[in-house]
């Protein structure tokens, strides 16, 4: 396998730091952005202990300038980005008659908003070299929506459309760009939610159980491979069966 450098946004979360494991045993160097650097290195060294060395960068995804900034310092360190997985993401639910301006606007920056500022620094130069991998993480509530979640599921629903213009945009450069939308993970965030609440959740999953954060990460580290050079602008729902659609 040729080794690419492959940056992913908000790696240091349950299922991005999944994503940063399996690429980086996939032989890639794998870098991930940061805002509290102090937690970050904490993070960073317990990887290195598990043998993962993952490279951390300053970075603010809902800032244009941040991001130019966090690409250009990639770029001097370990050249120019091969693989983008836009994971970082945010939720600030209520019910949409309750919610604030701000509330809706801090999920738009960091969960679409952020495809832009992250992926316009690196689109022009994997255009230009005629290869890249791009991938979203969505969400099934993008699909299926969520009651509490307007600005979430608004968000999320758009990073699909965000994908399957860029895919069209950008296919004869070699370029795929495809959407995971994972459902109930068993995050940290997840875990934190009450139990008989939890319960109520996988009562409605097919499958019986939530899902793993190393599920998502192999479904996004298929993505990358020359392999599936021919699927570009997919949606890949990974949610045990919760919401079915076609």
């Amino acid at each position: 396998m040729t080794q690419r450098t492959a940056l992913v946004t908000g790696g240091t979360g349950g299922i991005g730091t999944a994503i940063v494991r399996y690429l980086a045993k996939q032989g890639h160097k794998v870098v991930t952005n940061y805002r509290d650097e102090e937690k970050t290195e904490a993070w960073r060294k317990a990887m290195a202990q598990d043998g993962i060395e993952v490279t951390t960068v300053p970075g603010d995804v809902c800032d244009p300038g941040s991001c130019q900034s966090m690409i250009d310092a990639i770029h001097h360190k370990l050249g120019p980005v091969d693989i983008l997985v836009n994971n970082a993401g945010i939720t600030r639910d209520t019910t949409f008659h309750k919610m604030t301006y701000q509330q809706w606007m801090d999920v738009v920056n960091t969960n679409l908003n952020a495809c832009f500022n992250v992926t316009r620094p690196v689109i022009e130069d994997m255009r230009t070299r005629k290869w890249g991998r791009i991938v979203q993480i969505s969400s099934i509530n993008g699909q299926k929506g969520q009651y509490g979640q307007a600005n979430y599921a608004a968000a999320k629903a758009g990073m699909h459309g965000f994908t399957i213009s860029l895919a069209q945009e950008n296919a004869r450069f070699g370029i795929t760009v495809n959407t995971v939308s994972p459902g109930y993970v068993a995050t940290d965030m997840v875990m934190a939610v009450p139990e008989e609440v939890r319960e109520k959740i996988v009562a409605q999953i097919p499958v019986g159980r939530l899902g793993k954060p190393e599920e998502i990460a192999h479904a996004v580290a298929f993505f990358t491979t020359e392999e599936a050079s021919w699927i570009t602008g997919a949606n890949l729902a990974i949610n045990g069966g919760h919401y079915m659609g076609w």
